[in-house]
């Protein structure tokens, strides 16, 4: 989870430089979805081969996995991509890191977690981080419409509990390859049929095989869409949907270093209360979640 973070971290600068000089925010959400779905597909061929006994996938679950693509997957990616378009890398990161509480949420309607106080403080403190990064949002030259892109930011962070939460059930009977690829096939379905409405706006592939540009898209494609994708479902079928959020403050960490170092954001006091604050956050809802999990082996003692 360590290792895909960290690509992802690199995927909201990578996104930054590429929008929306080099692609519109639809084109560049179909062109993550397609190249996922070949590299998901082919990487099924391959394990199909390594292991043909493996659990195989029911119409119901490609067609549930192909709407959950649909709705999560390509929703939260275009809402990312809209928001990367206004707001900072650092900004987008802050609200990825409420992912954490959205689960949280979401499992405590389910019924598959507990509310303890911890838990509801380490909550408020992140929306408390969020809010803040909201309202102290300004245009600036690397931002063009803070709250706007905020906004989009916010419902992305949203779409993508849900869809961690579904793919949670899904990869306790069906293996990784099948999972992601239908989720990423659905969402590109979608993609088509966004960009067909709006229009191709892809300069990037105006430039040569080995411009950055072209290198960026390719570094998009195959890591942040693909192997952190791969490294997620690992870590979903070892871990709870809770802790696995948890590992979006990766993200938040490595996009902040990253923002500063590329000149993509600006040094801001109110956003380090809201990185900290977002910190903090994650530190309580993380150690509740440890004593939750240990209470049962040590009453069993």
């Amino acid at each position: 989870m360590g290792i895909a973070k960290i690509f992802s971290g690199l995927n909201e600068n990578a996104l930054r430089y590429l929008l929306p000089t080099w692609m519109g925010p639809i084109t560049g959400v179909l062109l993550r979805l397609a190249g996922g779905t070949i590299l998901f597909f082919l990487w099924g061929v391959y394990m199909d081969r390594r292991d043909p006994s493996r659990p195989k996938a029911s119409v119901r679950d490609r067609l549930w996995l192909f709407v959950i693509g649909i709705v999560m997957v390509y929703g939260y990616m275009w809402a990312l991509l809209e928001g990367l378009t206004y707001t900072t890398p650092i900004s987008s990161s802050i609200f990825i890191s409420l992912q954490p509480a959205w689960v949280f949420i979401i499992c405590l309607i389910m019924h598959t977690e507990r509310a303890t106080v911890w838990k509801v403080v380490g909550l408020l403190l992140g929306f408390g981080g969020a809010l803040l990064c909201i309202l102290t949002g300004h245009h600036s030259d690397v931002a063009s419409d803070p709250f706007k892109g905020n906004m989009y930011c916010l419902l992305s962070s949203v779409l993508y509990a849900g869809y961690l939460v579904a793919q949670k059930v899904f990869l306790k009977r069906l293996d990784n390859s099948t999972v992601s690829m239908w989720t990423f096939f659905g969402g590109a379905a979608a993609a088509v049929v966004a960009v067909l409405i709006t229009g191709w706006d892809a300069k990037v592939f105006t430039q040569g095989l080995f411009s950055t540009p072209m290198l960026i898209l390719g570094f998009v494609i195959f890591f942040p869409s693909f192997i952190s994708y791969l490294l997620q479902d690992i870590g979903l079928k070892n871990l709870p949907a809770t802790v696995v959020a948890l590992y979006g403050d990766v993200i938040l960490i490595v996009a902040t270093i990253a923002s500063y170092i590329l000149g993509q954001d600006h040094f801001s006091w109110w956003q380090m209360l809201a990185i900290v604050m977002m910190l903090v956050s994650v530190y309580f809802v993380e150690a509740a979640e440890r004593k939750t999990h240990s209470a049962p082996a040590t009453s069993k003692k």
